[in-house]
This record gives structure tokens, C-alpha cells and sequence, in this order.
């Protein structure tokens, strides 16, 4: 691990990064419809269509990190993020009714963000060969997500106290240098720098996806679908509290990109805690996501419209941890569960459910706010009752001393 320090600051850079390129617009997104006109709903789609463009991008960066290396695919996908944040900002300069514009930088955004976050996970799990390091090592990569999202309302806030669309400008400067961090700190290890893999023809690679989701494809599609929610609870709730703080409390600026932060300090801290903890140990690894999704599903299902700043903030931290618990979990599950040939595309197929949540939290919300505002939080508690069944009923990791390690089969029962 000592080893490896520099090369795991410079991975969890990405991710840090890409978390501050779409969370620093949540604190600013009434703002922003006040600059150029425009809805609640279409302000959201501007968090929406960077996640939704790469849902669909994300397998085939998967594959082609898979069968190219993970640095030839992560260093170009963060100069095209770069060049997204160009164009936004561009348009939000100098263009009179600049909307269109933006979100095709957003677009751009979106591409390069999907080949550059979900190939990290995998080259991790490249990294290193004991299980309980790799398990730490996702850890620092999620507090690094986490703390993105805990920095970004923040520093959003406070950049756009400059010029509303200066957090665009930030964009291009933090992915370049995310980019040199890792074109001259990161070593893939030759005998997982992909060479064998490329020589696998496409239908044996097909093949072998096949083999793994009939051996495990239980477990796989429950850690896909508990990913996914966690996304979606964690963005909804964070547009949704961004809106309350301006139009219920009168609060804007920097202040209210602090109160954001709250809730996501905690989720980082039990982030960083969580991935300490769980080791390699898979059965601890379930019921930390059982007790995680628990934990968010009752604190978000005593949010009232009523009650004092204090108490929401209160709850939502609550959920936060339980986020926090659930996240370092999933990633180790989904890393170490599939072997190396497969395990850029198959961590493709999760980070593309995480995405899928992240898209559809915040217009989900912003439907509900106009039609249901009083079942928002009813609804996302019962999203993460989902993830508590799913968790007890498809993770089944095999007892300890009985766990059966084979290329396709993992420690859980099918």
C-alpha cells in the first residue's frame, strides 16, 4: 500500500474531480434559472444529461480499458471533460440565451466523464493483490468522491459569488490537472497492463461476461440496483435541500453551500471509516450495506416539511452515513467479485447504474416538488427499504473457511 501511495492520490484525483465538475452546479441551479431564464426542470437536466450520456458511454470504456489499458483510456477521457467545460462556459459568456450551448458542453462532459471515473475502480483492484487492500484502497477512492461532493456546494458558492458561471470555468483547470497527475504518477503493473487481453476476441470476451452473470448474477445485479438507489436518495435529496434553503430559509451564497456540506461530511467521514473496517471480509461487507441503506431509509422517512433547519440537516446527515456505510461496500463486492479479464466492463455496467441514479434523482424531485412535495422524502425511504431487501435477500456471501474462489465463482451463494 505505502508503494502505491502516489499513484492512489493521483486515481482518487479523478473522482474528486469529477465530483466537483457536476455538484458545484447544485447549489447554483436556482441561480442559474434566474441568469437565463429558465425552469426548475430544465435546470436540473443540466446534473441529468452529464449522467445520461454516460450511462450509455460507460461499458464501452469498460471494454476498451479492458482490452487497451486503464491509463490509455482515463488520460484522454479527461481532456475531453476539459474541453466540455470549455464550451460551457463559452457559451455562458458570451451567448445571449446560451441553454442549448451549455448543455452540449455538459454533453462533452458527460463522454469524458465516462471514461475516466469507472475505469478507476477497476485499475485499483489491478493494483493491488490482497483483498484487504484493495478494500482500503476503494475506501480512499469513495471518501475522495464523497469529499468532492462534501467541497463542491462550498466552493460552487463561492465561485459563483465571482461570476455565476465561473464553477464551468473550474471545470477545464481541474480535469487537466487530474490528467498530468496521472499520466506521471500512475504505474499499471505489467502483468495487469492488459497485453493478454487483447489478443481475446470479441465473442470470447462476450462469452466471458456471458459465464459471469450466469455464475453470479444474483449478487451483481443486486449491488447494480442498491448502487443505483444510493445515487438516486443522495442527489435527490441534495437538489431538493438546495431548493428549500433558498426559497424556504432565505439562504444563498457560500452560507448555503455550507449547510449543504453538513450531510455530505458525514457521508464522507463514514465512507473513509467503512472502508477501513470491512477488510475482505464479505459477510461484514453485506451488513454494513444492510445496516447503511437502514439507517438512510429511517432517517430520510422523519424529514417533515415542518420541522426546524436544524432537524432536516440533522436527518439528512443521518442519511449520509448511511450512504456513506453502503458505498466502499458495493465497490469492493463488485471489484474483487469478477476476475480481471471482465472486471473493467462488469464495474462499467455498476458505475453506469450509479449514474442512472444520479440522472433521474434530481427531475424526479423536481416533478414531485411541483405535484407531491409532501411524499419526497416518503419516496426516496422507501427506495432505500428497496436496497435493504435486495441486500438481504441476493448478497449471500458463503460462510468464512467455506468460501469457494474460482475464476467465476466468487465467495457468495448463487
Amino acid at each position: 500500500m505505502a508503494q502505491k501511495k502516489w499513484d492512489l492520490v493521483a486515481l482518487a484525483s479523478i473522482p474528486l474531480m469529477m465530483t466537483l465538475g457536476n455538484s458545484m452546479l447544485i447549489p447554483i441551479l436556482p441561480l442559474m434559472e434566474r441568469e437565463i431564464d429558465i425552469t426548475p426542470l430544465q435546470s436540473s437536466l443540466m446534473i441529468s444529461i452529464y449522467s445520461l450520456i454516460a450511462i450509455v458511454l460507460i461499458p464501452l470504456s469498460g471494454y476498451i480499458s479492458d482490452k487497451v489499458g486503464r491509463k490509455k483510456v482515463i488520460v484522454p477521457s479527461l481532456f475531453i471533460v476539459a474541453a466540455g467545460g470549455l464550451v460551457s462556459s463559452f457559451a455562458a459568456w458570451q451567448m445571449e440565451s446560451p441553454y442549448t450551448v451549455i448543455m452540449i458542453g455538459r454533453f462533452l462532459q458527460g463522454a469524458g466523464a465516462a471514461g475516466a471515473f469507472p475505469v478507476v475502480l477497476p485499475t485499483v483492484g489491478d493494483m493491488f493483490k490482497e483483498e484487504e487492500e484493495v478494500s482500503h484502497g476503494l475506501g480512499v477512492i469513495e471518501t475522495a468522491n464523497t469529499f468532492g461532493k462534501v467541497l463542491s456546494p462550498v466552493l460552487g458558492a463561492l465561485l459563483a459569488v465571482l461570476v455565476w458561471y465561473m464553477p464551468f470555468v473550474a471545470i477545464p483547470v481541474l480535469s487537466i490537472f487530474s490528467a498530468l497527475l496521472v499520466m506521471f504518477l500512475v504505474k499499471v503493473p505489467k502483468e495487469t497492463d492488459q497485453e493478454e487481453s487483447t489478443t481475446q476476441s470479441f465473442r470470447e470476451f462476450l462469452q466471458g461476461i456471458k459465464e459471469t452473470f450466469q455464475h453470479n448474477g444474483r449478487w451483481l445485479f443486486a449491488v447494480f440496483f442498491i448502487g443505483g438507489i444510493a445515487m438516486l436518495v443522495l442527489f435527490g435529496f441534495l437538489f431538493h435541500f438546495s431548493s428549500v434553503l433558498e426559497e424556504k430559509y432565505n439562504i444563498d451564497g457560500y452560507v448555503k453551500g455550507l449547510l449543504l456540506a453538513i450531510p455530505l461530511l458525514f457521508l464522507c467521514a463514514a465512507s473513509y471509516g467503512s472502508g477501513k473496517v470491512i477488510g475482505d471480509n464479505k459477510t461484514k461487507m453485506k451488513w454494513f450495506i444492510f445496516a447503511g441503506n437502514s439507517i438512510t431509509a429511517a432517517s430520510l422517512f422523519f424529514i417533515k416539511d415542518t420541522m426546524s433547519i436544524t432537524l432536516f440537516i440533522l436527518f439528512l446527515s443521518g442519511a449520509g452515513i448511511g450512504i456513506g456505510l453502503t458505498l466502499p461496500c458495493l465497490d469492493a463486492l463488485i471489484t474483487r467479485g469478477v476476475e480481471k479479464e471482465e472486471r473493467g466492463s462488469i464495474t462499467s455496467f455498476y458505475t453506469s447504474m450509479r449514474f442512472v441514479g444520479v440522472a433521474a434523482g434530481p427531475p424526479l424531485i423536481a416533478v414531485m416538488m411541483k405535484y407531491q412535495p409532501g411524499w419526497i422524502y416518503y419516496m426516496l425511504a422507501a427506495a432505500s427499504i428497496i436496497a435493504v431487501l435486495l441486500t438481504f435477500m441476493a448478497i449471500r456471501p458463503e460462510p468464512e473457511g467455506r468460501e469457494k474462489r474460482t475464476a467465476m465463482r466468487p465467495a457468495f451463494k448463487n
